[in-house]
């Protein structure tokens, strides 16, 4: 357990600097630093320069935090059974300092390097004469996020949860163990009852399959981004890229929501220990995150990578930079889309100009607090 714990904080931040590093290579053709820019000013000596600058730094810095992270788990992993114990807390702070470093770092360097490119963009004029758009006839028959019936999936395993909790309910023994160090020490216990027993586990699963299913539906609601200059192959590039994220998403929520159930039922019943349980959910992470990078790799951000054809030397047809403030967030009141794939990382974001945006990010605390009240209730 003490490898394990030492393993899992180095490696969950090496794999976010890694990410983070090269995330100016996953983006669109068109787009640098958050700014739109023509397809062929990626060769550009000076924007070459920027993203080799800015791939170097967050290296720097993810071969530092990494070295913090393994330290961070040593102080963990060490703190005896208190896990309020100084040298736990203390490797608490640590690993969460590591982290925030490289978030910080990767959003202030692309601020600055934004600011570059855009400075350059006016230089040489890299404008749009006329803003052109491009529909894609025949939209239903390309590839996308899956159905949102493929959600249905999470229902056998939260009834098989449920099934099999009711089935070793009668052998778990009248104290269940509720939590555990970092080092597989239960610290609390909790009388067995059906809320305890049973109850939690399945509401934790429901809340993940409900927070999966929305991001499903959230990509399958996202504006489908074309390239005028290629409508065609960027829509079919955005297709894969959509259904490849869809399908993985799917299968990490199905293996997470059965691991942890699962888990923690066997554990309940004696036949594992909390402990051990903890550490399988811990294995179970690495091919998520292994994937996670994988695919933004193959595919890149909105499929930017799936036809390399596209970054060609097309002029600049389309320009919405004014629209992306700070270049993580999009405000556009004559834009009806409310979701769309991010300028810079990977993954999808919201237009905050449409009341639907602020009621889905309320929405979101409400029912993340509700949960957490409803565990507080169940465990005491």
């Amino acid at each position: 357990m003490f490898a394990a714990t030492i393993g899992m904080f180095a490696s969950m931040t090496l794999a976010l600097g890694l990410l983070l590093a090269f995330t100016p290579y996953l983006m669109r053709h068109n787009e640098c630093f958050a700014v739109t820019v023509p397809a062929a000013a990626q060769a550009d000596p000076r924007i070459v320069a920027l993203k080799k600058r800015y791939a170097t730094v967050m290296l720097a810095l993810t071969a530092a935090a990494t070295v913090v992270s393994l330290v961070a788990g040593v102080l963990i992993a060490s703190g005896g059974e208190q896990a309020e114990s100084a040298r736990a807390l203390a490797g608490s702070f640590a690993e969460c300092a590591a982290i925030l470093v490289l978030v910080v770092a990767s959003f202030a360097l692309m601020l600055c390097n934004r600011r570059t490119v855009m400075g350059l963009k006016k230089q040489e004029g890299w404008g749009a004469e006329r803003t052109r758009v491009a529909a894609v006839v025949a939209e239903t028959d390309l590839p996308g996020a899956l159905p949102l019936a493929w959600n249905l999936l999470y229902l056998p395993v939260i009834l098989g949860t449920l099934a099999l909790g009711l089935a070793l309910y009668p052998h778990m023994p009248d104290m269940l163990p509720m939590h555990a160090d970092i080092n597989g020490t239960v610290t609390r216990y909790e009388p067995k009852t059906l809320a305890t027993a049973i109850g939690f586990p399945v509401l934790l699963e429901a809340f993940l399959a409900a927070c999966f299913t929305f991001t499903q539906w959230m990509m399958l609601r996202s504006k489908r981004p074309t390239d005028p200059s290629a409508p065609a192959t960027s829509a079919l590039a955005y297709g894969l890229f959509a259904r490849a994220q869809s399908v993985f998403l799917l299968v990490i929520g199905i293996l997470l929501g059965a691991g942890i159930g699962i888990l923690f039922m066997l554990s309940s019943a004696g036949f594992i220990g909390l402990g051990q349980a903890g550490a399988i959910i811990v294995v179970l992470c690495i091919p998520i995150v292994v994937g996670s990078i994988a695919l933004s790799v193959v595919y890149g951000q909105a499929g930017s990578r799936v036809f390399r054809r596209m970054q060609g030397d097309a002029p600049l047809l389309a320009d919405d930079d004014e629209h992306w403030k700070l270049g993580l967030f999009y405000v556009n009141h004559d834009d009806a889309s409310l979701f769309l794939p991010e300028r810079f990382g990977i993954g999808w974001t919201m237009n905050f100009a449409r009341p639907a945006a602020w009621a889905i990010i309320l929405g979101g605390a409400a029912a993340t607090a509700a949960f957490v009240v409803a565990l507080v209730l169940i465990v005491g």
